[in-house]
């Protein structure tokens, strides 16, 4: 096992006397090849190619003497340090720090980011992450080749956003781009860059005097999973009760990095309700005026949804694969076309017992395994305890087996 291993951040700027101590001691240095090309590298130094952290780290393991991973920006951000650190490795490292390509970028762009979003985009997380631009104000993308500006663009097709694209930042090749979204496909990026996206209104997570948590404020706007009939303008549809909507999202679970697809969103409650705990939301309806209550209520919580009018199900043939779906309008024939889609879950309800069998079924035999409750709603006038509104729903939810929740 390697004497001593540090890990040295480095962002363009010269490196600190501790840095340039530990790679003087150094007889093993990992790193980019512009890394490996600093003059303080001793020249009989064992150079490994940094590709692969694992297998870098094991032979870093295996490695007696003193070793040094050289890496951009801040190393415990999203970098190598959690991989060196790893248990099977068995590596303690000494970490001397730089600044990291999220703050820099910020400073390139002389904004703030304590109320922003970072996400990493690669093979496996670039329609997650394209999920949190969709629904936040202010995200900051640590992008790899594959799952760059270029990718983002075009994922994000019917969503309007600015890039600030910092490409190579602390080189002499540094460069910063503003573009709209739209525009970022039609160019070549240069690897390593981070991508700013910022768009949509702000939304009441930070105070003008700053917040109190970095990125989303959860407890920002008011309290509760769902919100009471007075605060969309209006009355709500039969399918649109608080305690179904709650029971709709406790089933749904959306989260950040989540599509949600909310059919048949009628007033937006349900829509705005998904936005709220931080998940992207494409609501659909086929009315004009519920399009226009729904874009209203989102304003007014300061979410971001993305509104398409239509009917379904052709309506949902051009949309981005969902996580989860809610159907609030549409019956069997929309909940078998979202079925064919295969999100994680879908959520429904039916006014009779025997259109509850019906979509049931059909998700039985797409393969989801099916919970049905008869949700019974009374609303009491507690000055005299007597009823004012009953609602009776069947409360259908599906789960699709062996797909990551």
């Amino acid at each position: 096992m390697a004497d001593r291993v540090t890990v040295i951040g480095w962002d363009g700027s010269p490196l600190t006397a501790a840095a340039r101590s530990a790679l003087g001691a150094a007889t093993l240095v990992a790193g980019a090849a512009h890394h490996l090309a600093l003059p303080e590298v001793p020249p009989r130094a064992e150079r490994i190619r940094l590709g692969s952290v694992s297998l870098a780290a094991r032979r870093i393991a295996g490695h007696r003497g003193t070793a040094v991973v050289l890496a951009d920006g801040d190393p415990g951000f999203f970098g190598v340090v959690r991989t060196l650190r790893a248990p099977e490795f068995g590596l303690e490292v000494e970490v001397v720090p730089a600044v990291s390509s999220v703050a820099a970028a910020f400073a390139r762009a002389g904004m703030p980011w304590d109320d922003a979003q970072v996400v990493v985009a690669h093979g496996r997380t670039l329609r997650r992450a394209v999920n949190v631009c969709r629904a936040h104000t202010k995200v900051a993308v640590l992008t790899s080749p594959g799952a760059g500006p270029a990718e983002l663009g075009l994922l994000l097709e019917g969503v309007h956003r600015t890039f600030v694209i910092c490409e190579e930042l602390g080189t002499e090749r540094e460069q910063v781009t503003v573009v709209t979204s739209d525009k970022a496909p039609d160019h070549t990026w240069r690897d390593p860059n981070v991508v700013i996206v910022i768009g949509g209104p702000a939304g009441p997570g930070v105070s003008e005097g700053g917040g109190w948590l970095s990125g989303r404020d959860p407890a920002a706007g008011p309290r509760g999973w769902t919100q009471p009939a007075e605060a969309y303008d209006g009355p709500l549809g039969e399918g649109e009760t608080d305690l179904l909507r709650a029971a709709q999202l406790a089933r749904l679970g959306p989260r950040v990095g989540d599509l949600v697809w909310d059919i048949g969103c009628g007033s937006g409650a349900f829509a705005t309700e998904a936005a709220r705990a931080g998940a992207a939301v494409i609501a659909v309806d086929r009315a004009l005026e519920a399009c226009a209550r729904t874009d209203a209520a989102a304003r007014h919580f300061g979410v971001q949804l993305q509104i398409v009018q239509g009917t379904a199900p052709h309506v949902l043939e051009n949309l981005p694969e969902p996580d989860v779906v809610r159907v609030g309008g549409g019956g069997a024939a929309v909940v078998s076309a979202v079925a064919d889609r295969r999100p994680q879950r879908i959520v429904t309800h039916a006014a009779t017992r025997d259109a509850a069998e019906l979509v049931g079924r059909d998700l039985t035999e797409h393969g989801y395994q099916v919970e049905c409750a008869l949700i019974q709603s009374v609303e009491l006038d507690t000055r005299a305890w007597t009823e004012t509104e009953r609602s009776v729903a069947f409360l259908l939810s599906g789960t699709l087996p062996g797909r990551a929740s």
